[in-house]
């Protein structure tokens, strides 16, 4: 009588160990089973860059894709010192002290105490002077303009205008210069005139500047680049 019962009660102790068993056996392979990725995250090929960002190429400087016209123009060096490439890189200032045509305009803003003051201007045109066209001016005249430095500084502003004017905006009418004089420029194509003085080389960019190399030097009261003996008389 013992034994049946207790054969009874081991035989109920297996039937309730069972189901306990599978249960955890169960749990832990739920446990132990990777999360499933999420359905809404983007894939790799769902992440591409901004189409509106701008490209490096898109970023470039004003005036940077502009290009030089003149009849004069052949003659620049390609590179180096007075070369396109090495102004569009500095302001003007600097750009037409390292240009070796234009040592006597460099030393003419040099001594007017205007090479800052370029450098520091945004978005101006320059009428620069040749060496030749400084050459054209009698020696003991010149002397006199260099030491004079109100005089010198009406003159150099009267080469200065605001603004960066391409060829197409020179003719569109009298430019005022920095000065207060105006400078009447005519012509179209390679061929253009300021006043009396042909361009010889134009729409060059510096980092700040729009320039125009000129055979005459541009004197304040008159359209002409006549020398100061010339514009007196």
């Amino acid at each position: 009588m013992k034994k049946s019962l207790l054969a009874s009660a081991l035989a109920a102790l297996t039937l309730a160990a069972a189901p306990a068993a599978q249960a955890a056996t169960t749990s832990s392979f739920l446990f132990l089973s990777p999360a499933p990725a999420p359905t809404d995250m983007p894939s790799p090929t769902d992440m591409t860059s901004p189409t509106d960002m701008p490209s490096p190429t898109d970023m470039t400087s004003p005036g940077a894709t502009a290009s030089p016209v003149g009849p004069g123009c052949a003659s620049l060096p390609t590179s180096g010192p007075g070369s396109a490439a090495s102004m569009a890189t500095e302001p003007v200032g600097t750009a037409l002290a390292a240009n070796p045509e234009l040592s006597s305009l460099a030393k003419a803003v040099d001594a007017a105490g205007l090479t800052e003051t370029l450098n520091s201007a945004k978005d101006i045109t320059v009428f620069a002077p040749t060496n030749a066209a400084f050459d054209k001016i009698p020696k003991e005249e010149l002397d006199t303009i260099m030491g004079d430095k109100d005089k010198l500084t009406k003159i150099l502003q009267n080469h200065v205008v605001e603004g960066r004017k391409a060829p197409a905006d020179l003719t569109a009418g009298p430019l005022t210069t920095l000065g207060g004089g105006t400078l009447t420029v005519t012509g179209s194509g390679e061929d253009y005139t300021v006043g009396d003085a042909k361009i010889l080389c134009g729409n060059l960019q510096t980092s700040n500047a729009t320039v125009y190399l000129v055979d005459s030097v541009l004197l304040p009261g008159a359209e002409a680049s006549a020398t100061p003996s010339e514009s007196a008389s």
